[in-house]
């Protein structure tokens, strides 16, 4: 499926994120590990998605954080990670660790710990953070986010088929249709495929049909 929405902006190859927010629970000597994993675009957004879990879980012990976002214009990544009480090096880092190791980005992972009254021991509480993470990116839908483009044009109805044909044949993805006296059309296809295609569309509209091409967006594709 074609995702039809996108924004523009710096682009910096692909990436890969989740979509929406997710969450899953690991159980460990009676210990509650309650990780949310959220989609970001921003620090801004990370930072309020924590507070928001910290004020669900208001009673509880801990509720440990990793975030990795996108630098604005090509900066360097924004990641931070806090053990929120539990010992150094416990909690924080690991959840961060699991993040990185399975490659998302625009991502924050806010785990909550209900003490269930065993200590656990630092290897323990790092088993259990990572645990808690990793079951939270299982149950993720995980994207790929690329740099597109769309192309639209306006066909008649004869040329209709044949059209969406070629395109198709070309890698790109019908993300809209609109069923008026002509047909308007708008493709989408990664940047980069793009001009082979639109020769090919100037050749079957004899140069008849203007074709209009958007900057490159950021977009989830195929």
């Amino acid at each position: 499926m074609v995702r039809c929405s996108g924004e523009t902006g710096a682009i910096v190859g692909d990436y890969r994120t989740i979509e929406g927010t997710v969450s899953a629970e690991v159980v460990e000597k009676k210990s509650r590990f309650i990780a949310q994993l959220a989609h970001v675009d921003a620090e801004d957004g990370a930072l309020a998605f924590l507070e928001a879990v910290r004020t669900e879980h208001a009673q509880a012990r801990h509720n440990v954080y990793a975030y990795i976002v996108r630098g604005v214009d090509g900066a360097a990544p924004r990641v931070r990670y806090s053990d929120d009480g539990e010992p150094s090096g416990t909690s924080g880092m690991p959840t961060l660790n699991t993040l990185q190791h399975a490659g998302l980005t625009d991502i924050i992972c806010v785990t909550t710990r209900y003490f269930g009254g065993t200590l656990l021991g630092t290897g323990g509480l790092v088993r259990a953070y990572s645990a808690a993470a990793q079951a939270a990116i299982e149950v993720a839908k995980v994207v790929t986010v690329s740099a597109c483009v769309d192309i639209s044009l306006q066909v008649p109805y004869a040329a209709y088929e044949q059209i969406v044909r070629t395109a198709e044949s070309a890698g790109a993805i019908v993300c809209a249709s609109d069923f008026a006296e002509d047909v308007r059309l708008v493709f989408r296809m990664l940047d980069g495929t793009q001009d082979p295609l639109i020769e090919k569309l100037r050749e079957l509209t004899r140069g008849q049909a203007p074709i209009e091409i958007s900057e490159p967006i950021e977009a989830v594709f195929g």
